[in-house]
């Protein structure tokens, strides 16, 4: 029966990871692991798909002690340390005082300890090897519960999709952030982690009513459950599968259509046509509206559905200007047939450099990019080179340094750049290449070129050109390791 629960367990994992596209049977994957139940049975079924399911993941523990809870909190950090020794899995353990941080920082205690610890996680898989995943142990009870949680304090659509299978740890980065138990019920869980005999941690404070989170997963939902709907969570569940699936058409159809919306963009100031976006369904608008604002570069924190409602009356006055003011200092003008985004001017706003010299060979790092950037020149080494290239690190690329014309720099996109992509028939325009890549309009505006004086060399973290490729008669390689930091 035990063999019968822990096997039906993982063959159900592994069908979802696989359906999710959450990461490949032989991926480096840093856990997240705080030592309670979930997080827990994720670390062992992660081993278990080792073990019984034809996998080959690379696991690397991390736990970071936010010091809540005093005493318990080292207790958590020194089982999690433990429990990874004993699965001979290594692990990194780091402290950070969320109590302090809260003061000058604001916000509330949960939203602080969230943020540096995928800060942590972040880190973790940028010194680590070549993890490009992070696994964290949510599940199917935290998807409902978040569902019923936006509806409640008042959601969008995106709001009703839940919680996401797989999202970049931070806007930009190749890193991403991955929940393989998403699909699976908390009882499920603990019925594998009884069926293994693995013991976990508990967490008190879950049991409070506080915050409004353990309000809705302790007496919320028990209430609906025993008083209206005994099958209230798979409700929410499917009201958040069909909002994924409006989503994603909406996520595509504006990513086709917001950049021929646009008129002019610069760092302060973004234009769009409003006579084209006014024929556009009003969904579309908001998703439209909502896009311009990230494409500024400050966010949607605190933008509500009255801000985006606000915008969008501005597309029904063509005559004259009229103005709207959203949080963060945002303005947005209708100026004739013009809809005009306008960052504050007094909002700090770090520039990046037109231009930086990259050392060859050496270390190069751009914090603003948050980007590090390392150099070799190696000797030609076909076999390492054709091992290399079968087994390809996320991060890396072999160049034939023969074929370079330093001295190498990093830059921005300039209008008409071109490059000839690996492996494509001849060259292309960056800006079809990003677009064919699926690469978001608001991040190909900061996609990093390494170049020399002949152009570009390679499409950070895309393509290298076909020009500096390795040949048979390459003397010297240039290899290339670069890292989120």
């Amino acid at each position: 029966m035990i063999r019968m629960v822990v096997a039906r367990f993982i063959k159900k994992l592994a069908d979802q990871i696989e359906a999710d596209d959450l990461f490949e049977r032989d991926a480096a994957l840093v856990v997240g692991v705080s030592g309670g139940p979930d997080s827990t049975a994720l670390l062992h079924a992660l081993v278990d798909l080792n073990r019984h399911a034809g996998y080959a993941l690379s696991l690397h523990v991390a736990h970071l002690n936010h010091q809540l809870r005093g005493d318990e909190s080292d207790a958590d950090a020194a089982f999690v340390q433990a429990a990874a020794e004993e699965l001979h899995i290594p692990c990194t353990v780091e402290r950070d005082d969320i109590h302090a941080l809260a003061g000058p920082h604001g916000g509330s205690i949960e939203e602080i300890a969230r943020h540096r610890r995928y800060d942590f996680f972040q880190r973790v898989c940028v010194r680590h090897g070549h993890a490009r995943r992070v696994a964290v142990g949510h599940h199917a009870d935290d998807d409902a519960e978040t569902i019923l949680h936006r509806v409640v304090r008042g959601t969008g659509l995106r709001g009703l999709s839940g919680i996401p299978r797989r999202r970049a740890i931070r806007e930009g980065s190749p890193i991403l952030l991955v929940r393989p138990l998403l699909h699976l019920p908390r009882r499920v869980l603990l019925e594998y982690l009884a069926a293994i005999g693995a013991p976990s941690r508990s967490d008190r404070t879950n049991d409070a009513n506080e915050p409004t989170r353990n309000r809705i997963r302790n007496v919320v939902l028990p209430l609906l459950e025993s008083q209206v709907n005994p099958q209230v969570r798979d409700a929410l569940l499917r009201l958040g599968q069909q909002a994924r699936w409006v989503n994603e058409f909406l996520r595509d159809t504006v990513d086709k259509t917001f950049e021929a919306l646009i008129i002019e963009q610069t760092d302060q100031e973004l234009t769009l046509n409003a006579a084209t976006l006014s024929h556009k369904s009003r969904i579309l608008q908001a998703e439209l509206v909502r896009r311009a604002i990230r494409a500024l570069g400050v966010g949607e924190r605190n933008l509500g559905f009255a801000n985006i409602v606000a915008v969008i009356h501005l597309l029904g006055d063509s005559c004259g200007s009229r103005q709207v003011h959203l949080p963060r200092g945002v303005t947005v003008t209708r100026v004739y047939d013009r809809l005009v985004f306008s960052r504050p001017t007094d909002q700090p706003h770090e520039e990046l450099a037109p231009e930086v010299a990259v050392h060859l060979p050496g270390v190069t790092t751009l914090p603003l990019r948050h980007l590090q950037i390392e150099c070799h020149i190696l000797p030609a080494d076909r076999g390492s080179f054709d091992e290399w290239r079968h087994d390809h690190p996320p991060g890396e690329e072999w160049v034939n340094y023969d074929a370079l014309h330093p001295p190498l720099t990093v830059r921005t996109r300039r209008p008409g750049d071109r490059f000839w992509p690996l492996g494509a028939p001849g060259t292309r325009k960056l800006s079809d290449f990003l677009i064919d890549a699926k690469v978001k309009p608001a991040v190909r505006q900061t996609v990093a070129l390494l170049c020399d004086r002949l152009g570009p060399v390679y499409v950070i973290g895309y393509r290298i050109d076909d020009r500096v490729k390795v040949t048979s008669s390459t003397k010297q390689i240039l290899h290339l390791r670069t890292a989120i930091l």
